[in-house]
C-alpha cells in the first residue's frame, strides 16, 4: 500500500515506522519549506512493545521522504490524518480537493460530531482510529517514543467499509493487534473528557508531565474527569456502553490515585506519553479544557474543579469569575 503521513509529527513517524516496517511504501506530507528542516532521516530512540512485554528497544536512523505538494491526481492508497484536533479543520479543508482516490484514516481526538469534523472530506473514504503510541522530539532532534502492541479502530454503529478493512489490514501487517469500538463516537468522546481532566490538572502545575507520578494531584485529575461524566451523558454518550474507559474516574481514588502516580512513574509507554507533555506553551492542552468547559457550559452541567481550572488555559482577557 502507498501511504503518506499528513504531517512529521510524532504519531505520524512512529506509524510511519512501523507500516514502512512491513513493507508499505511511506512519505510525509510538510508545509512548504519544512522538507529541508526536517532532512532526510529521521533518529529514532523507541521502545516497541509489539512482540514482547516489556518491549524492545530501537535506536536508528531511518531514511524518509518527504513532500511539500500534494496534486489531485496522486496515487496514494491511504492518508493518515494525525493532527491535534483544534488544527483538524485546516487540515481537512486543505485535503477536501486532494483526497483523490485515497482513504483517508482519521487518527486522533475529537470532540465535535465525527461527520462535522470530517469538513468537506467525502464520508465514503473515510475510516476512525486512534494511535497507541506516544512520545516526544528532544531538543537534538530524536524521536524517544513507546508502541503499544495494539490500536484502536472504529465505526459510527455499522459494519467496516471495504476501505475501512484494507486500512486495517495494513496495520495488522505492521504487527498490530486492533481494537475495535463499535460505538467510535461515544469512545472518542470518553477519551476527550479523560484529557480533559488530565490536562486540567497538569496545566495549573505547568505541564502533564509534572503530573507523572504524583498522587494528590493526579487524584484532582481523576476528579475532574469524574464530574465530566454528566456532560457525556448530556451529549448523547451511553456509558454503559463504555464502562472500562470511565472505570478510573468511577472507582475510588484512594486505590486508583496511586495506583496511576505508580503507572506513570513506571510503565514505559505512560512514562514518555507524560513526559512528552513538558511545553507550558503547548496549545493542544489548552484547547481541549476550552472546548470542554465551553461545552460543559452551553448544556449547563457543573464542572467546578474544570472551571477553577480556567485561569490556567483560557485565552487572555475571557476567563470568567
Amino acid at each position: 500500500m502507498k501511504i503518506l503521513m499528513f504531517g512529521r509529527g510524532v504519531i505520524a513517524t512512529i506509524y510511519g515506522w512501523a507500516l514502512r516496517q512491513a513493507g508499505h511504501d511511506v512519505e510525509f506530507y510538510v508545509r512548504p519549506g519544512r522538507a529541508a528542516t526536517y532532512g532526510d532521516a529521521v533518529d529514532l530512540d523507541l521502545i516497541d512493545m509489539r512482540r514482547r512485554v516489556w518491549g524492545r528497544r530501537v535506536v536508528a536512523r531511518w531514511p524518509v521522504r518527504c513532500r511539500e505538494a500534494l496534486e489531485p491526481d496522486h496515487d496514494f492508497d491511504l492518508i493518515v490524518l494525525s493532527v491535534p484536533h483544534h488544527c483538524l479543520p485546516e487540515a481537512t479543508a486543505f485535503l477536501s480537493p486532494r483526497v483523490g482516490q485515497a482513504t483517508v484514516l482519521v487518527f486522533g481526538n475529537l470532540w465535535t460530531e465525527p461527520p462535522a469534523a470530517i469538513g468537506a472530506l467525502p464520508v465514503d473514504r473515510i475510516a476512525w482510529g486512534f494511535p497507541q503510541a506516544g512520545g516526544g522530539f528532544g531538543a537534538d532532534g530524536v524521536l524517544r517514543g513507546a508502541l503499544l502492541p495494539s490500536v484502536v479502530f472504529g465505526t459510527l454503529d455499522r459494519p467496516p467499509t471495504d476501505r475501512e478493512r484494507a486500512v486495517r489490514q495494513a496495520f495488522r501487517e505492521a504487527g498490530l493487534r486492533l481494537k475495535e469500538r463499535p460505538d467510535f463516537r461515544g469512545w472518542l468522546w470518553v477519551h476527550f473528557a479523560s484529557d480533559a481532566g488530565l490536562f486540567s490538572q497538569g496545566l495549573r502545575l505547568g505541564s502533564l508531565s509534572k503530573l507523572a507520578g504524583v498522587t494528590g494531584d493526579l487524584r484532582e485529575a481523576l476528579l475532574t474527569g469524574r464530574e465530566l461524566l454528566p456532560l457525556l451523558e448530556a451529549r448523547g454518550v451511553d456509558l454503559r456502553r463504555h464502562r472500562g474507559g470511565v472505570l478510573l474516574f468511577r472507582a475510588p481514588t484512594w486505590l486508583t490515585a496511586p495506583a496511576l502516580a505508580w503507572l506513570t512513574a513506571h510503565v514505559a509507554l505512560l512514562r514518555v506519553g507524560f513526559a512528552a507533555h513538558s511545553d507550558p506553551e503547548a496549545e493542544e492542552p489548552r484547547e481541549v479544557c476550552r472546548d470542554t468547559l465551553a461545552e460543559a457550559r452551553r448544556l449547563g452541567i457543573s464542572v467546578p474543579r474544570l472551571k477553577a481550572a480556567e485561569p490556567t488555559f483560557a485565552r487572555e482577557g475571557t476567563s470568567r469569575a
